[in-house]
């Protein structure tokens, strides 16, 4: 049997929130990895026998032993590599309680919401669209007048949330609303957190988003 491959390995899909959190918070610890992009149609060997429960991405390897579910990554990544700067989750246990919260709220609420937007119409995409605001809404009063969501730094929450923000432009075009207008400082922050070099690199523009969007609009026959 082959000798498992030292170091860290992602498996991942180009356009994944989920992944893109993985992505930015190795990058924001300065941690080469392998990048392993998975066809989510055919999944490889490796991503099913490494994630046999939910056989899903992404899926961070470190020599060779997985590690599933994002946020969990996240925090592996920031407690295995303690001793590199910066730490994602703060040191204080409340403090540390209050992210694992907004974490947790954006893991579930954004992406499940965002995805009834573009694929449903009528009364239930009405919805869909009042929900996200309230969503939004609520994480624009949980950031306040901080620079990140942690205050000064930015932290756990950032990673976990930032990647949505490449696709508020669909669920702006879908829902109906303007991010800017109706919550201005998360839409600031986003601005601000999109000047980093690990969240720019991750990232991909809006448009491409959108267009991916599409592709999976008729991939389910939805027009």
């Amino acid at each position: 049997m082959a000798a498992e491959k030292k170091g860290l390995q992602l498996l991942d899909f180009w356009v994944s929130p989920f992944g893109q959190r993985c992505r930015i918070a190795l990058d924001e610890k300065g941690l080469p990895y392998e990048y392993l992009e998975q066809d989510l149609d055919n999944k490889s060997e490796l991503l099913l026998r490494s994630n046999p429960v939910h056989k899903k991405i992404p899926v961070l390897l470190h020599d060779g032993r997985p590690v599933c579910e994002s946020l969990i990554i996240v925090q592996y990544i920031d407690e295995a590599f303690a001793g590199k700067s910066p730490a994602l989750l703060p040191a204080d246990p409340y403090a540390r309680a209050q992210a694992r919260f907004w974490a947790d709220y954006v893991d579930k609420k954004v992406y499940d919401c965002g995805t009834r937007l573009w694929k449903l119409k009528g009364d239930a995409q009405q919805q869909a669209c009042k929900e996200m605001l309230e969503i939004l809404k609520t994480l624009d009063s949980a950031l306040g007048d901080g620079k990140f969501f942690g205050g000064e730094q930015f932290g756990f929450v950032d990673v976990a949330f930032v990647p949505f923000t490449a696709w508020f432009l669909s669920y702006e075009r879908y829902g109906k609303f303007s991010v800017e207008k109706e919550c201005p400082r998360l839409a600031a922050w986003a601005k601000r957190c999109g000047e980093r070099d690990s969240v720019a690199k991750n990232l991909y523009p809006p448009e491409k988003v959108y267009e991916f969007i599409g592709v999976l609009k008729k991939k389910f026959g939805i027009e």
